[in-house]
């Protein structure tokens, strides 16, 4: 679907590592090129005309962003990424409100991004860190979630779509119930904003994080959603250019509104400028159609796996298009190297969840991430390299 629009599809290559990153269309690389040749200036800085033109598409994007996550405008931050978005999160909100004993839910399945933070505040704010129990396919269950709740939890922090188990996470259920129990819910949605509708406020989440290049967007930009009187709390992590009104002394300094509060200094401009081509580009294929398309090859890519005797698939009821699996007897990244011979590009290893492997008794596995570029004649190779055992094992020596 739309593999036309993409440059690097033209290369021998079947590539299968989109939870990593994506590919860009055509139309994301022009328009970040068209500001490094045609407007390259800085951001809410000049009193000139092509100042002015940077100013009108950067600001552009955060209405798109805020349509395309059916938020309001002052509600989106742009950052360098999901990963800092998160850590603003926790550093700039919660340090300042979670307090010795003050209980935080994850999983075992969230990626580093949504578990180091959490890790650094417990030892720095003394909360206590707690895993929501996952059922028998990895999953979250609201009754498991229910389960986990004490008078002490104050936050449940959850990935929309994991990483590696794929599972697609009942966040709305998740933050009514919250929301009922005086509960902060925060989403990574690295995994879940590229390939489903997502509406924050039918959700009703708190925070809400994401990356611009996991959704054909280009690599160090991303988004910090929080509904507007929680980004209003938040302490800035960073201070300089852009984010003050003015300063004369110590206790003379005054800042900013939300959101440009939030983003000190200069940020990436061709990068939102590139995430705003990129909204325009999902929209027009439509969020719906991309869930569907990738649904449907994700079981086909299931059921072609379940047919060979010596692979085992982590994952079999995932609810996206993440599959996990491995090679009887073959380590995870032999399996890649094999498959790269011949131009397929998987991911190996723990895939930043490293504390996963307490729930699924492995820690490496091969993962295949689909996106609505790839085809079933691209699984049709990649099985077919797969069903021969003794084939990957005589070209790995």
């Amino acid at each position: 679907m739309h593999r036309e629009d993409f440059p690097m599809l033209k290369q021998d290559i079947i590539y299968f590592d989109n939870g990593a990153t994506t590919f860009k269309p055509k139309s994301v690389i022009e328009a970040m090129n068209d500001y490094y040749s045609n407007y390259s200036a800085n951001a809410h800085r000049g009193d000139y005309d092509i100042s002015y033109k940077v100013d009108v598409n950067y600001e552009n994007t955060r209405n798109k962003v805020a349509k395309f996550i059916n938020a309001n405008t002052e509600e989106i931050v742009f950052t360098s990424g999901a990963t800092e978005s998160l850590n603003i999160i926790v550093n700039g909100f919660f340090k300042q409100n979670l307090e010795a004993g003050d209980e935080v839910l994850i999983t075992l399945s969230e990626h580093a991004s949504n578990v180091l933070p959490w890790f650094k505040l417990a030892k720095t704010n003394s909360v206590i860190i707690k895993y929501i129990e996952l059922d028998k396919n990895l999953h979250v269950t609201l009754n498991n979630l229910k389960k986990s709740i004490t008078p002490n939890t104050r936050v449940i922090s959850l990935a929309g779509i994991t990483n590696v188990v794929g599972d697609e996470r009942p966040i709305k259920e998740i933050c009514e119930f919250a929301h009922n129990n005086n509960i902060f819910v925060i989403v990574d949605g690295a995994q879940s904003v590229p390939h489903t509708k997502t509406d924050v406020k039918e959700l009703d989440c708190d925070f809400l994080a994401f990356s611009a290049h996991k959704m054909c967007g280009p690599t160090g930009v991303g988004v910090l959603y929080g509904k507007y009187e929680l980004l209003e709390s938040i302490e800035p992590i960073n201070l300089g250019g852009g984010m003050n009104e003015s300063f004369d002394s110590v206790d003379d300094v005054y800042l900013k509104d939300v959101p440009i509060r939030l983003e000190a200094g200069t940020q990436n401009i061709a990068g939102v400028i590139g995430l705003g081509a990129t909204i325009d580009y999902l929209n027009k294929i439509g969020m719906d159609n991309i869930k569907i398309y990738e649904i449907k090859l994700k079981k086909y890519l299931i059921e072609k796996l379940k047919n060979i005797p010596h692979i085992n698939v982590i994952n079999e009821e995932c609810d996206s298009g993440i599959v996990a699996f491995n090679v009887d007897g073959i380590f995870a990244q032999d399996v890649a190297y094999y498959l790269n011979k011949y131009h397929i590009c998987v991911r190996a290893g723990n895939h930043c969840a490293k504390i996963l492997k307490k729930a699924i008794g492995v820690k490496n596995t091969v993962r295949i991430s689909l996106y609505f570029y790839n085809t079933e004649s691209e699984i049709d190779k990649l099985v077919d390299l797969l069903s021969n055992k003794e084939r990957i094992i005589s070209e790995m020596i």
